[in-house]
């Protein structure tokens, strides 16, 4: 019975070879085909196929992953606050998605990644509405989106993938300016940051500009999210000034928040939707792209944990818990921009410095009578510079997943990446830093930026929104005012309840 199964398998062997070479044979020929621009039917035949369903779904469900980081961010602000301006930084933080959204969508989106200079995009500029055959890429790709052609996926999951980066960017501007700006004020300059400031920036690294160019890398956005947020922030604290009482006779009182519990949820919520953030951003579900950046982006946010538990403890006395949260917080942005080009053990390390650098940068900016109530501008911007001069460092392409930038300095490179990364640091900063400067100016001119004095005492709730957050756990003084005294809705007074709050 063997002898004669050998004939059998024998042909059922050759035309297992035959089938085989048939298929590379057909995956030779459309390959060929493929690097002339795709055709329609040959767009449609892509978006059947396994690899771009599955990359699209994981893009997507990336991209949803960062869309619930505005809710981490809503959490920990207003935690991190004060209860009588509740309602108005949630109001912020809630609002600021829906302006970012269609500015990105009207002129945001075709700016940074429409063809056109090295300067901005000047194509595709309105509603997506550019020549565009995507899933097709690279050489089979026809369009006016070729700096983002690299990706194998339809033009609306593109798109909104880097909606929600450019939300995030607006966001971080929130947390700097609390308790003190008009709503108005904040929802204008929302409109300013997606439409002459975050494009422009995304188009000079994303966008095939003339950063891209000299070889600057952010894989991710350390700066062209973190620390472009940081600096319109910064400009928007240096206009508006300090909250009332926090520095007085040269020393800092400090103004605690009133949740710390929805700020921790806020903080978990923000670690998750970062796996989003920086596995997403390969944009394709490569295994192991995806589960290297994974790896990286959590040793640095619990190594940077510790060390800003550890640096907190050393300078304050006790283990600080807004400081752990910070340090978090800031070893996740340090990741930001290295961690498709870096190994576990420099993922260790840069965490370990993000950590010590944020405590140290809150203190910093308290010298420097800068007032922030979050830490947005030490985790953001301090350590968004930081992790992208990281890349320049310990850039190791032997580990590296993905294609990326050149060997860091401790990895035989010398100077050549440090360099590129240092000067887009600088240019990006001093870009965003002037024209935030300048549209924060103009507001203040126009409309003011700043609330006044009695409505930032009694709370920007009442003065901005007419309504509190906590309606039902007021001190027993409002709960027992009369009923005449309560405005519509039964709200307290304003005077009586200013009288009552931190």
């Amino acid at each position: 019975m063997l002898r004669s199964a050998r004939p059998i398998s024998r042909v059922v062997f050759l035309f297992a070879v035959i089938g085989v070479e048939g298929a590379l044979g057909a995956s030779l020929a459309w390959a060929q085909e493929v690097l002339k621009p795709a055709t329609p039917d040959q767009v449609s035949a892509l978006l059947l196929t396994p690899k771009v369903m599955l990359d699209t779904v994981w893009v997507l469900f990336a991209a949803m992953l960062i869309f619930l980081m505005n809710l981490g961010f809503a959490m920990l602000e207003s935690g991190l606050c004060r209860a009588k301006n509740c309602v108005n930084i949630l109001a912020k933080n809630f609002i600021v998605f829906s302006i970012s959204s269609l500015t990105f969508l009207f002129v945001g989106w075709g700016i940074m990644f429409g063809d056109g200079n090295g300067f901005m995009g000047t194509q595709g500029l309105f509603f997506l509405r550019g020549a565009d055959n995507s899933p097709a890429s690279w050489e089979a790709y026809s369009g006016v989106y070729k700096a983002i052609s690299w990706a194998g996926i339809p033009l609306f999951a593109k798109f909104f993938f880097e909606l929600v980066f450019a939300g995030t960017a607006a966001t971080i501007v929130s947390g700097a300016v609390a308790e003190r700006i008009k709503f108005a004020a904040f929802m204008v300059f929302s409109f300013v940051i997606i439409s002459v400031i975050y494009p422009i920036t995304g188009h000079w690294v994303w966008g095939d500009g003339w950063l891209a160019v000299y070889g600057f890398s952010d894989f991710a956005g350390g700066t062209v999210v973190h620390s472009v947020g940081g600096w319109c922030a910064l400009a928007g604290v240096l206009v508006l000034g300090p909250r009332q009482g926090k520095f007085a006779n040269g020393k800092v009182h400090p103004i605690p928040g009133h949740n710390m519990t929805t700020a921790t949820i806020g903080v978990f919520i923000l670690w998750c939707g970062w796996f989003g953030f920086n596995c997403g951003s390969t944009l394709a579900a490569d295994p192991r792209a995806i589960s290297h950046i994974a790896v990286v982006t959590n040793v640095a946010a619990v190594s940077a944990s510790l060390s800003a538990l550890v640096a907190a403890t050393y300078l304050t006395g006790k283990p600080d818990l807004s400081m752990m949260f910070n340090g978090a917080l800031a070893g996740l942005v340090a990741s930001t921009a290295s961690c498709a080009a870096i190994g576990v053990e420099s993922a260790l390390l840069v965490g370990l410095i993000a950590g010590a650098l944020v405590v140290w940068s809150i203190f910093f900016f308290d010298r420097m009578q800068i007032d922030d109530p979050v830490g947005a501008l030490s985790v953001h911007l301090t350590n968004g510079i930081w992790g992208t001069i990281a890349v320049g460092l310990f850039s190791d392409p032997s580990v590296a997943p993905v294609a990326g930038p050149l060997p860091g300095v401790f990895f035989g490179g010398g100077l050549s990446q440090l360099g590129v990364q240092v000067m887009g640091i600088v240019m990006v900063g001093l870009y965003t830093f002037g024209v935030a400067l300048f549209a924060w100016k103009i507001i203040d001119m126009t409309m003011g930026v700043r609330v006044s004095e009695q409505e930032e005492r009694e709370g920007l709730d009442l003065g901005e929104h007419g309504n509190v957050a906590y309606p039902d756990f007021r001190p027993e003084s409002i709960v027992s005012l009369p009923i005449a005294s309560l405005p519509a809705g039964g709200s307290p007074a304003p005077a009586a309840f200013a009288q009552n709050q931190r």
